[in-house]
């Protein structure tokens, strides 16, 4: 296990290090909740439209939908090696956010190294930017994997709710992002009170700016993070650190779904 830094924060641990080496040493987790890197397709996207003229103005427009990403796209053995040891360490829920068309692929993943593949989720993005070249519809929303590593039947907190997650991207999160695939506060808060309970441990491989930890420290959850990249690293610590000295940010838990009409998706 190599781990390169690490640091306790209140009721988070954070690990500077590469997850498929740290992962290995470590023990077991209630959860494994992440945001792994998309695939290379992703990535050349990205490149494509950061910086593109919009339709409507001819100016240049650019936020998180089309900042550059800093980071390298997962590859198919870093998926299957997160996929085993995410199986491995989980004792109840594994949450993997994902390309819709990379699902199936996560499914396979999960089933191959024992885990149970259970519902694609999806996350719906109302400030999604628009498709820039206007040749098809926009992406509004990322899909989210739920698999089940536990013995049995597995059981969840919101009842009959569907998985669909309803979340500005900037929501709960104070100032501007500084990181280009960052995830809501408010959409990790939600996703921790329908699937996990007070004092549960988390673990989160591909930790990032260091959201889920965020989350965890507001909703009363035991968290560790891994994150390869120091700079990362550094905001995250920043950002749980500031959780931590708020405890008045403690979120009670409602356990009511909310009422859901409409069409069933």
């Amino acid at each position: 296990m190599t781990i390169i830094r690490e640091e306790r924060i209140g009721g988070q641990r954070l690990l500077l290090g590469d997850c498929l080496q740290v992962m290995p040493g470590l023990g077991r987790f209630d959860h494994v909740i992440s945001d792994p890197p998309f695939e290379a397709e992703a990535h050349t996207m990205q490149r494509r439209t950061n910086g593109r003229k919009s339709l409507n103005d001819g100016q240049y427009h650019r936020d998180l939908d089309s900042s550059p990403l800093n980071f390298a796209p997962i590859t198919e053995d870093q998926r299957q090696g997160v996929a085993r040891e995410a199986v491995r360490l989980a004792g109840k829920w594994m949450l993997f956010f994902c390309q819709a068309e990379a699902v199936q692929v996560w499914r396979e993943m999960v089933e191959s190294a024992g885990g149970k593949y259970k519902r694609p989720m999806i996350w719906v993005k109302p400030d999604a930017l628009p498709q820039m070249s206007g040749d098809r519809p926009a992406m509004g929303y990322e899909s989210i994997v739920a698999g089940w590593a536990g013995k049995g039947r597995s059981v969840w907190n919101a009842g009959g709710k569907r998985g669909v997650y309803i979340h500005n991207k900037g929501e709960g999160n104070k100032g501007k992002n500084p990181h280009p695939t960052m995830k809501p506060v408010s959409l990790m808060c939600e996703l921790l009170e329908d699937f996990t309970n007070r004092d549960d441990t988390i673990l989160d491989p591909f930790m990032g700016s260091g959201t889920t930890l965020v989350a965890c420290q507001r909703m009363g959850r035991h968290g560790t993070g891994i994150e390869l990249d120091p700079d990362y690293f550094d905001i995250a610590c920043k950002r749980v650190d500031e959780a931590a000295r708020q405890p008045d940010l403690l979120i009670p838990e409602t356990r009511q779904a909310p009422v859901q009409q409409g069409m069933d998706l």
